[in-house]
């Protein structure tokens, strides 16, 4: 069971560092296809990897963002066979037309185990720190 908790961790630890650094290639890799994502700042969830990818490129390009760096925090890990449910606090600093902003959300990422032993984000929701 250590070993399993162990590898979902460090898969969070990789979508986590690849959001920090602006990594969109390797941030994306880490959701599967089918994957799901509710934000508090849309007003409809997206039901696709590429639904978010799409919206990731609008962000880029209607408003100029940029993550500039993300620290997670209160970190809890709860597994359940081939799923597992990671939640955790984040502080993120992004860059919104040239203007650096910080937020401070609360965040779910749900990952499944798949058949070749890889664990991939499969759900992500992101709300506000209340």
């Amino acid at each position: 069971m250590e070993h399993t908790t162990n590898a979902v961790l460090a898969a969070a630890d990789s979508l986590i560092d690849a959001f920090s650094r602006h990594d969109r290639e390797k941030y994306f890799a880490a959701f599967s296809m089918d994957a799901t994502f509710i934000f508090h700042n849309l007003d409809r969830p997206l039901r696709t990897r590429a639904a978010y990818e799409a919206e990731w490129a609008l962000w880029e390009t209607r408003d100029g963002f940029k993550v500039l760096s993300c620290r997670s925090s209160d970190r809890n890990l709860q597994m359940f066979g081939s799923m597992a449910i990671f939640t955790h606090s984040v502080e993120t600093k992004a860059e919104f037309g040239g203007e650096a902003v910080t937020s401070h959300e609360r965040e779910t990422i749900v990952f499944e185990r798949q058949p070749e032993g890889a664990w991939l984000a499969v759900h992500e929701h992101l709300s506000r720190a209340s």
